[in-house]
């Protein structure tokens, strides 16, 4: 459901199960590009402001993202003006949104949870026996993409073991931003493996959903910064991972260490986490090279089969975040999606895709009733 609220337009998507946690995604444009960034930041945070007492009053913020257009000018202002009693992780990424404004963002509330701090800087809640934890533009100083992506990972590692969990039985979801990705990447990939190998995370066992694309820290000696997203109280039976082996190849047959996607089943409802999805074909190929319009095409079917996997749909998905190499593409792409998915929030931001022969790709999350009663309610 989109609401519009100018200088500002919130989408919003909602799960709300007959009883028990409802579960809101709310992405916040700006309308006016002419604005100032003051003036656009204080927009946005009067909108979020204006959906929390008035559109989804009792809901809670669990994690936020804020894309802006030029980080190290702006995140300072940007940190300074929010909420001193904020508790939910609080992402921030330099990846302009391409609608020529300068800051947007990104939000997932729920009902009936209280955000806190836990041991290892995590922040998150518990309910019904599961903790759910995310952690937000984590950063290490490294003499390389590489060295930087093995310590944020091992200092991940020491956060969850904090709390009783590891890399390997509660996390679920990664971000990876990396600035120059095109030089950059092979180092965050290169750590990533090692750290996986070391952690039993491998081709045997299973790796993690997650998005790999271009992105910056305020500070330019950071080459990559890591979000994340872990569950404590899972089992193993909950976890499935999705492959469409019709359509994607395994991401290790190209050297790399990450699931397609994952979904995990509660008592009452169904979470899918739909990685950094793009033009590819079953043997690791890049389809439709140079062609913006026939790559979202073959993007979509990649992610509606990894969804078919999790008998769920695009119907069920809460938000879209759209990456896109080239910004001469916006106009193109922004208007696909809305033909397609007028109801569906969704954000089109500047950010290279790993290999320069992907012009787009998508990611998106969702949530489906799925009565289960072996398991928990969420």
């Amino acid at each position: 459901m989109k609401e519009m609220n100018k200088p500002t337009r919130t989408e919003v998507s909602r799960f709300i199960p007959p009883t028990g946690v409802c579960e809101y995604h709310a992405i916040i444009h700006i309308t006016c590009p002419e604005l100032t960034f003051d003036q656009q930041l204080s927009a946005l945070l009067n909108a979020y402001d204006y959906l929390l007492k008035h559109e989804l009053s009792g809901a809670t913020a669990v994690f936020k993202r804020y894309f802006l257009s030029d980080a190290a000018n702006q995140t300072d202002r940007l940190l300074a003006a929010l909420p001193e009693n904020t508790a939910c992780a609080c992402s921030i990424v330099e990846q302009p949104p391409l609608d020529g404004t300068k800051i947007a963002l990104w939000v997932c509330l729920q009902t009936d949870v209280t955000v806190r701090s836990f041991p290892g800087g995590l922040t998150g809640f518990t309910h019904n026996g599961y903790t759910h934890l995310w952690t937000d533009s984590l950063v290490q100083s490294g003499e390389s993409s590489g060295h930087q992506t093995g310590l944020l990972l091992n200092d991940y590692q020491i956060r969850l073991m904090k709390n009783g969990g590891t890399l390997a039985d509660n996390c679920l979801r990664t971000w990876f931003f990396v600035q120059h990705i095109d030089t950059n990447y092979a180092g965050v990939v290169k750590a990533r493996n090692k750290v996986f190998q070391a952690q039993n995370l491998t081709p045997e066992t299973h790796f993690i959903a997650s998005t790999g694309i271009g992105g910056r820290h305020a500070d330019p000696k950071i080459s990559v910064l890591m979000d994340a997203y872990s569950v404590l109280g899972i089992s193993p039976e909950q976890v499935h991972y999705l492959y469409a082996r019709t359509h994607l190849n395994p991401t290790y047959e190209y050297g790399v260490s990450f699931e397609r996607g994952t979904c995990v089943d509660y008592g009452d409802r169904r979470h899918a986490f739909i990685s950094g999805t793009a033009s590819i074909d079953h043997r690791g190929q890049i389809v439709h090279p140079g062609d913006v319009c026939k790559q979202t095409f073959r993007m979509w079917e990649n992610v509606e089969a990894l969804l078919h996997e999790a008998d769920m749909d695009f119907s069920d998905m809460s938000a879209f975040i759209v990456y896109l190499r080239d910004m001469a593409d916006y106009q193109v792409v922004q208007k696909l999606f809305q033909e397609r998915f007028p109801q569906h929030p969704t954000i089109i931001v500047l950010a290279p895709v790993c290999r320069p022969g992907w012009l787009i790709e998508m990611e998106c999350m969702g949530t489906r009733f799925t009565p289960r009663p072996e398991f928990r309610n969420y």
